[in-house]
This record gives C-alpha cells, sequence and structure tokens, in this order.
C-alpha cells in the first residue's frame, strides 16, 4: 500500500479499522520515534511513548478529527515523552534533554495552578509571536532545538554549519526572546 493522506488516516480511526495505526506507524512512526528519543535518550522509554501516542490516538480518533495529522501525532507523543521524562528525572537518571531544559529555563516560567497554566498558555503565544519576528534560519534552528530536541550536531548537520555557529545563533535568540517577554511585561 502506497503512501496515503492524513485525511484517509483519519478516515481508518473514525471506521475504528486497525489499519488506521498500521498506517499511521508506516508514514510517521520514524518521525515519533525520533521525537521521542530525542527527549529521553533511552530507546525502550521512546519506543513505549510512541506506542502509548498511538493507542492515545486511537481513544481520541474520534471525536477528534484532525486536519494535520502528523502534528496531532507529534502533541501527543511529545507529552507523553516530557511526562515520562519527568518521572525517570524524578529518579535521578541523568539524561541530556535536561541541557536544553536548561538553556531556556531563564525564559520560562514554571508551575502548576491554573493561573499559572494560563500565564504558560500566554508565554507560548507571545514566544510564537517572537519567533514570526525572527529570520527564517534563526527560527527554523530554535524549534529544531527547543520543540523538536534535536541535538546541536544535528542541527548543524541540517543546516550545513558549524556547532560553534548554531550554539552562538540560539544564544543570541534566547537572549531576545528573553528581552521581548520582559518587554511584553513577563516576569522571568
Amino acid at each position: 500500500m502506497g503512501r496515503i493522506t492524513d485525511k484517509e488516516i483519519v478516515e481508518l480511526y473514525w471506521k475504528r479499522s486497525e489499519e488506521a495505526i498500521a498506517c499511521t506507524i508506516r508514514q510517521y512512526g520514524a518521525y515519533l520515534m525520533k521525537l521521542s528519543l530525542n527527549i529521553l535518550s533511552i530507546w525502550e522509554e521512546a519506543e513505549e511513548c510512541v506506542n502509548e501516542g498511538y493507542f492515545s490516538a486511537w481513544n481520541q480518533i474520534p471525536p477528534d478529527r484532525p486536519l494535520r495529522l502528523l502534528p496531532y501525532l507529534g502533541r501527543i507523543v511529545r507529552c507523553l515523552a516530557l511526562n515520562r521524562y519527568d518521572y525517570l528525572s524524578a529518579k535521578k537518571r541523568d539524561m541530556s534533554f535536561s541541557v536544553q531544559l536548561s538553556e531556556l529555563e531563564e525564559c520560562l516560567t514554571h508551575g502548576n495552578s491554573t493561573e499559572q497554566q494560563y500565564e504558560e498558555r500566554e508565554v507560548a503565544s507571545a514566544i510564537s509571536a517572537f519567533l514570526r519576528t525572527e529570520d527564517e534560519e534563526s527560527r527554523n534552528m530554535f524549534v529544531r532545538r527547543y520543540w523538536y530536541s534535536d541535538s546541536v550536531r544535528e542541527i548543524a548537520d541540517r543546516y550545513g554549519v558549524s556547532e560553534s555557529k548554531v550554539k552562538s545563533l540560539l544564544f543570541r535568540v534566547r537572549g531576545r526572546l528573553k528581552e521581548y517577554l520582559e518587554k511584553e511585561g513577563y516576569v522571568l
């Protein structure tokens, strides 16, 4: 079976056809695994999150009917991987994703109250607005690092630049982001 559209895969979910999962794995499995592995760094944990992501998609479609399946699945798997990362970190296991989190620490707030969750959504919107003001290269490298959790080496290879250029660019973007958020009234 060749590549089918997201709409066709979603229809399979709505029909409760197990072929939906098979098509999802064929088309998006490698991407989802890389996303999860970039966060967790442990193959078995990453694989478990991806499998849990398939199960979550099965349970959420229907009633959901995503127009773009890849971002929908990516969000599910990323959230599962981040939750798993928190669980594993609580056990004091050393994992490289903490480096990425520490890089953004100065720009982000933390908390679990309803008010803090609302503020986090507002900050996320402000970050999106900020990124739209950045040039394409800066925006893409920032997203590759902090959304897809790519390593500095992977970003450098992808864009054909040195690791030091990537580090420098990300450092400057984080500085501009912090300045932007403070200007917008966010207390960091």
